[in-house]
């Protein structure tokens, strides 16, 4: 899967990197911190025929989804504190994240659901604005850290989406969000 992504500054992640040692009880611990924006399918691994096949249908995805983002603005966001996913659609849980507000996040996120449709289970009404952290361990303390844990609110202004390739991990692709206009 490609994804869309807000790219997210240097305040959350130092969020981020303060939580570092309440985060090694679990499996696995985030060391580079997104906020998704949309999912879109994609042809697979890397490599071969299929690294071709994938380079064009990036550059397809990114034609279809211009016209999609053509009126969108800047709009803000905003990280409001930690939850949890204990029992997440895909891989281990629980996941233990930052949790982001945004009414123009959701509605450019229900845009692109619209034109291109939803990941089940992930998007649409399922679709959580978050910063994953860190995931797997056991649920009681993932619990206990959310419920523990205090955050200061931090704001931002998102002015740029970017195209992600997980199998490259790797930003291949930005989209400008000017100032002013609307969404």
């Amino acid at each position: 899967m490609y994804g869309l992504n807000v790219p997210v500054p240097g305040e959350v992640k130092r969020v981020a990197a303060d939580l570092l040692s309440r985060l090694v009880a679990f499996e696995r611990v985030r060391e580079d911190h997104t906020l998704l924006a949309k999912r879109f399918e994609s042809v697979g691994p890397a490599g071969g025929e299929r690294d071709r096949q994938a380079n064009q249908e990036l550059a397809t995805l990114r034609e279809r989804v211009r016209p999609v983002l053509a009126d969108a603005s800047a709009f803000d966001a905003r990280v409001t504190g930690l939850g949890c996913f204990e029992t997440p659609v895909r891989g281990p849980g629980p996941v233990v994240y930052l949790a982001v507000e945004s009414p123009d996040l959701d509605r450019l996120h229900r845009r692109l659901v619209e034109e291109f449709g939803a990941v089940s289970g992930l998007e649409g009404e399922a679709y959580t604005p978050h910063v994953t952290l860190a995931r797997g361990g056991a649920p009681a303390t993932a619990r206990e850290l959310v419920d523990e844990t205090a955050i200061e609110p931090v704001e931002w202004t998102v002015s740029e989406l970017r195209f992600f390739d997980p199998r490259r991990w790797e930003t291949v692709g930005r989209v400008s969000l000017p100032s002013g206009g609307g969404q």
